[in-house]
């Protein structure tokens, strides 16, 4: 960007990092519009100090996300419009508003749409922020994107593990709720209104990149797209972690055969078979590696057991146990219901490369 042009508005790590999301080019402030402005003319709103850079003309993954831009600042400072949840959940919200009991009202009801549903009985009654504990090595300043960070439970986690964090989410209303649910934790985190299929963020400029819960959501071809963006921001021997739901999990096929094993459509969950997913990631990203998240479902955390009903918890503590006897069977991972794919980017790596996966799953 031309600094001459910048304001304080704009984070420094912003003013140095942020691309235009169709053509990757520069951008500069534009102080009428209070917003920044590409080489080729489009035009990104700033909220509040978050750039809203979601490309126009483009199909959103999200229902409701072409209202995060600028046009609805009046639904400030929660912008409901944009947050993917029911006129019901929206009502609770605002009761949740007038109570002022602490918790975030947005964070309260996303709970059960981002943690899965075995975090159903925590919507609109939620009393603490349930912060997993990120399976990462500590992130010594080392730069992190989460991709789909929703209300910013994995942006936390991240944090607290040391990381530079930069989450990017289709949702205002969503973002704005992660970032008050970070100064609440007394913890930082830069945020981004964004499609991952169009990372608005220059090349190399990424150390680690996560995703949990948020790709299984994008079709096959949506999704492979998105792993070239993840393999082009992220830095040379970078790394990429990334959770997805399984085809062959007992918790996964009960799901699909509710739906009669029908193609998916929208944003319904898809069920990758492990080798698929080896391979997708592997030929964009790196040489990639499978380990076990959880089994019985998607989104079970050991560190919110003590918030889960007891039958909760004994499931969760199966799958814990499940997760560490994968370790030395190698074939439970092909049966868990929720993995992740490891990954770092060759040096050499383009995100349209190719590169052999590796099947050694560990957790």
């Amino acid at each position: 960007m031309n600094r001459a042009d910048d304001t304080p508005r704009i984070d420094e790590w912003f003013r140095d990092n942020l691309r235009c999301p169709i053509d990757g080019g520069q951008l500069r402030w534009n102080d009428a519009k209070a917003g920044l402005i590409s080489d080729a003319g489009r035009y990104y709103p700033v909220v509040d100090g978050v750039p809203v850079m979601l490309p126009e003309g483009v199909v959103p993954t999200l229902e409701g996300v072409q209202n995060s831009r600028a046009k609805i600042v009046g639904g400030a400072p929660w912008y409901l419009e944009s947050v993917f949840l029911s006129d019901l959940e929206k009502e609770g919200i605002l009761r949740l508003v007038a109570k002022g009991d602490g918790i975030d009202p947005v964070a309260a009801y996303l709970v059960a749409a981002t943690n899965g549903l075995g975090y159903a009985h925590l919507r609109g009654e939620l009393k603490e922020y349930p912060i997993p504990e990120l399976r990462l090595p500590p992130g010594q300043g080392g730069v992190l994107l989460d991709i789909g960070c929703s209300w910013g439970r994995w942006c936390a986690a991240a944090a607290r593990k040391g990381y530079q964090v930069v989450g990017i989410d289709p949702s205002l209303g969503a973002v704005m709720a992660a970032r008050r649910v970070m100064r609440a934790l007394g913890l930082e985190a830069r945020f981004i209104v964004g499609d991952a299929r169009h990372l608005p963020i220059r090349t190399g400029a990424i150390d680690t990149v996560f995703s949990y819960s948020v790709l299984q959501h994008f079709s096959v071809k949506d999704a492979k797209r998105t792993f070239d963006q993840v393999s082009r921001v992220l830095s040379p021997s970078g790394l990429c972690l990334v959770q997805m739901p399984t085809r062959y999990g007992l918790r996964c096929l009960y799901n699909q055969a509710r739906r009669g094993f029908r193609e998916t459509k929208g944003f319904e969950v898809r069920y990758w078979p492990v080798g698929d997913l080896l391979k997708a990631v592997g030929d964009r990203v790196g040489p990639a590696e499978i380990s076990v998240d959880c089994f019985f479902g998607i989104g079970w955390q050991p560190n919110d057991s003590h918030l889960m009903p007891p039958v909760f918890q004994g499931v969760i503590a199966v799958s814990e146990w499940l997760r560490r006897l994968s370790r030395s069977l190698t074939f439970l991972p092909w049966l868990s219901d929720s993995v992740y794919v490891l990954a770092r980017k060759r040096p050499d790596q383009q995100s349209t490369g190719r590169s052999n996966p590796k099947r050694s799953p560990k957790s």
